[in-house]
């Protein structure tokens, strides 16, 4: 692919337009918030890991600021899962979504902005009850200040995110993501090195670098496999013979979920030990010793949320009526019941197989972590690894997008 002067043009300053928003919102996130007295923060942060933690959640590792872009994009990535799960749940609004009209679009988008700013307001106001054993002057009209503060950035930044989605390259939420996930890269790789020193001979780095490159070529596979179901239109239908070259498809992914049933699954895991903290059903206590129940529970619960999200986002009946309406079929299947029965073995086949692999590479770094007796390599997480490698073909993909649009423009002017 020959990419000729104009694309280029368009491309840097696509680029440069996405580079210069990401910057400016990670300068966002190191920028105080006025009022409260970070001294006092930085000392509690460097003696209790668990606020340490909650920091580097939100702004990265070693971070002892409360910054107007704190939240970042996490409130509306929590909205946006909460509007797809309810799109499962509500018919009016999956009605809403398949008309797939203008109407219909905004009205979802401005839930999902209405409840982005709901999640902003309760986690502004959660990190302003958790700095209340902090700061030694919290008084309410300073929380009221800061959930404000925090509140105004979060939103600041989803709009800002919704300015590269539309004049830079690639999409602002995966890219904002994609940001903090590499800022904390050399922290994580850092860690690891330095706590398993000794531990680390040459069969255990080769371990963990043929690990390493399994998932990705894994994730990989997942990001980019499609089961491809042939297609024929009704003109054709007649003049089809099992010999025929067929060029149109349906493309069914491999992985419909992403990264869903990986949230939901640690969401879920969670669970046993608030239990446990509370000292209710001690035996957890006792089954958490052993890994290997830990293991097959996120195995399990990860090829489960795989089904139950796959379902959601991938209705057969769905499929099966458009194709219809389209005046398509699938060579050898009658339209209608025979046809929706047909694609719901299909999808079933491949969310299987997609969720055992999504599952295995979950589970293989804890695997190999007590294997080589190494800590630390669960920080690279399957997550990160698929968001990182899903922004990078995101990417890919947009620019031919562009590339080929130029071109075809070109063509007839």
């Amino acid at each position: 692919m020959k990419i000729n002067k104009e694309v280029k043009d368009i491309l840097l300053s696509r680029l440069l337009f996405s580079l210069g928003i990401l910057l400016l919102i990670r300068v966002g996130t190191f920028l105080p918030v006025p009022g409260i007295n970070h001294s006092d923060l930085a000392f509690y942060i460097e003696r209790h890991s668990v606020a340490k933690n909650l920091i580097s959640t939100f702004s990265g590792e070693n971070t002892f600021v409360i910054g107007v872009f704190t939240l970042n994009i996490f409130p509306y990535i929590n909205a946006t899962i909460f509007i797809q799960l309810l799109l499962g749940f509500s018919p009016k609004l999956a009605k809403l979504q398949k008309e797939g009209d203008f109407n219909g679009r905004r009205s979802i988008s401005r839930l999902t902005r209405l409840i982005t700013l709901l999640w902003a307001i309760v986690q502004s106001i959660g990190v302003t009850l958790y700095l209340r054993q902090i700061l030694f002057d919290w008084n309410y009209t300073l929380a009221a200040e800061i959930v404000l503060w925090l509140t105004t950035g979060s939103m600041i930044v989803l709009w800002l995110s919704e300015l590269i989605t539309e004049y830079g390259l690639g999409n602002g939420t995966s890219l904002l993501v994609y940001t903090n996930i590499i800022s904390n890269l050399p922290n994580i790789l850092k860690r690891l090195v330095l706590e398993n020193s000794e531990n680390l001979t040459l069969p255990s780095i080769l371990g963990i670098s043929l690990l390493i490159f399994s998932s990705l070529y894994g994730i990989v596979f997942l990001q980019q496999g499609i089961r491809k179901i042939p297609l024929i239109s009704s003109k054709q239908l007649n003049q089809f013979s099992g010999q025929d070259e067929i060029n149109s498809y349906l493309p069914l992914r491999l992985n419909q979920a992403g990264v869903m049933p990986i949230i939901l699954t640690t969401a879920f895991l969670v669970i046993p030990n608030y239990i446990v903290n509370l000292q209710i059903f001690q035996w957890l206590n006792f089954l958490s010793s052993f890994k290997i129940f830990y293991w097959i529970g996120y195995f399990v619960l990860i090829l489960t949320f795989s089904s139950f999200y796959s379902s959601i986002v991938l209705n057969p009946k769905d499929l099966s009526d458009q194709l219809q309406k389209m005046a398509v079929t699938i060579p050898g299947i009658r339209p209608g019941l025979q046809t929706t029965f047909y694609l719901k073995q299909i999808i079933k086949r491949i969310t299987l197989l997609g969720a055992t692999i999504l599952a295995i590479i979950v589970v293989v770094p804890n695997f190999i972590e007590s294997t080589l007796n190494i800590t630390g390599l669960s920080s690279l997480s399957t997550t990160s690894l698929l968001i990182l490698a899903g922004v990078v073909l995101d990417l890919i993909r947009e620019i031919d997008n562009i590339y080929y649009s130029n071109v075809y423009n070109n063509m007839y002017q």
